[in-house]
């Protein structure tokens, strides 16, 4: 893989990215509530998911999705279901900025939360594993070593993936230092629609082969 090769792919990465998903939505409500600096666990965990799908395209996961009806939909109703009960939350939010508790040992459980919940949206999304497998290979050279490439394509996905939420964060947390207080309770109504919205069109996504 030559650096012309990446740099096209940054390119498709970025637009593909920075289209409003789960992720980037759970970033916005992040930053809207927490702040951007408390929000970077959430960050932390859709890069982690995103070494986990790139991964998993490299083992071939995402073909063994295209070709079983049974795990595909086992992951997209996991996906569903999860997306659904984070719009519901979002939608029965009482709004205000809030700061994640530490208990006695200084442990943020708050942070950890964050972390998990974008990090279950992400890696139990099955689109992402078949774009990314439909994706992915076109920019792998078959002739060169496989793995320094599968390792480079997740450096650059992860860095732009990171890039994006931190810029949505950093408007979560500016829109609602320009508004009222209470406009976190509008921010949540309005991310809380759209997953489920999204949870919605997962539920009725059908692979492409599937009849």
């Amino acid at each position: 893989m030559n650096i012309t090769t990446l740099l096209l792919f940054s390119v498709v990465a970025l637009v593909a990215i920075a289209t409003p998903g789960p992720t980037v939505l759970l970033a916005l409500a992040n930053g809207s509530h927490y702040g951007v600096r408390r929000s970077v666990p959430g960050m932390l965990g859709a890069v982690l998911s995103d070494f986990v799908l790139v991964g998993a395209v490299a083992l071939g996961l995402g073909a063994l999705l295209a070709a079983s009806e049974f795990w595909f939909s086992v992951l997209k109703w996991a996906g569903a279901i999860y997306l659904a009960w984070l719009g519901i939350r979002m939608l029965r939010s009482r709004g205000g900025f809030e700061v994640p508790v530490e208990d006695a040992a200084g442990t943020q459980h708050g942070s950890r939360a964050i972390f998990m919940k974008s990090f279950l949206v992400a890696v139990t999304n099955p689109k992402g594993y078949l774009f990314c497998s439909a994706l992915l290979p076109q920019f792998i050279d078959p002739a060169a070593a496989q793995t320094p490439q599968y390792i480079a394509i997740a450096l650059v996905f992860a860095g732009l993936d990171f890039s994006v939420m931190l810029a949505y964060a950093f408007i979560g947390a500016r829109a609602i230092r320009l508004l009222k207080a209470s406009a976190t309770r509008w921010m949540d109504r309005l991310c809380g629609g759209a997953l489920l919205a999204l949870a919605g069109s997962l539920a009725f996504y059908r692979r492409a082969n599937s009849s």
